[in-house]
């Protein structure tokens, strides 16, 4: 996450997307992946502080396929394992712009979490960037997120967006519970969203 105060705007990560997926298809590395993170929460309409972009992948080959077509871009992180969040990681700088591609290898039966287990890869939306079409996770996935991270900067406009523009509510109810908010959070996110817990 960028720590010097300054954001990403919508153009800078569609911009940026837009160089990483075209050196992807220069390369014919036709990969599965995700955006996620605030950047997939940007770029579906919701106002709020993203410092990076983030690429969740299923296998580690495919982070090194990233790598491998990113070669002309400065590497912050060579690709590998971080044992404490189960991640093969790597990091590149692409104009400017931070570019954060991983696995998240740990097993959940579920479809509520935003990184593990079902959940990204079955609920997801197409937005376009550049020439590209980019699957981004759904915003129930991320509000579920940064509720349990407490990050009142980052839920507040996921809840003033989805009040809104409405939700999947039984998906928010899922990733709520099976991310672990408490009956208290979730009676009080219910509340703003104006539905009945």
């Amino acid at each position: 996450m960028d720590d010097g105060g300054t954001f990403l705007q919508a153009a800078d990560i569609t911009a940026t997307l837009d160089t990483v997926l075209t050196a992807m298809r220069a390369v014919d590395a036709g990969i599965t992946y995700r955006l996620g993170g605030t950047s997939a929460a940007l770029l579906q309409g919701v106002r709020l502080p993203v410092g990076d972009i983030d690429l969740l992948v299923a296998r580690r080959e495919d982070v090194d396929k990233f790598g491998a077509a990113l070669a002309s871009f400065p590497c912050l992180n060579a690709a590998s394992w971080i044992p404490q969040s189960s991640q093969y990681f790597a990091r590149y700088e692409v104009h400017g712009v931070k570019v954060e591609i991983s696995t998240v290898e740990r097993q959940a039966d579920s479809d509520g979490m935003e990184c593990v287990g079902r959940g990204p890869w079955q609920h997801y939306v197409w937005i376009a960037c550049g020439s590209h079409q980019v699957p981004a996770v759904r915003l129930e996935l991320r509000l579920a997120t940064e509720l349990v991270r407490d990050r009142a900067d980052r839920y507040e406009p996921l809840l003033d967006y989805m009040s809104a523009h409405g939700c999947d509510v039984d998906l928010l109810h899922r990733a709520m519970r099976d991310q672990g908010l408490s009956a208290e959070r979730r009676r009080l996110v219910w509340d703003r969203l104006g539905h009945s817990a």
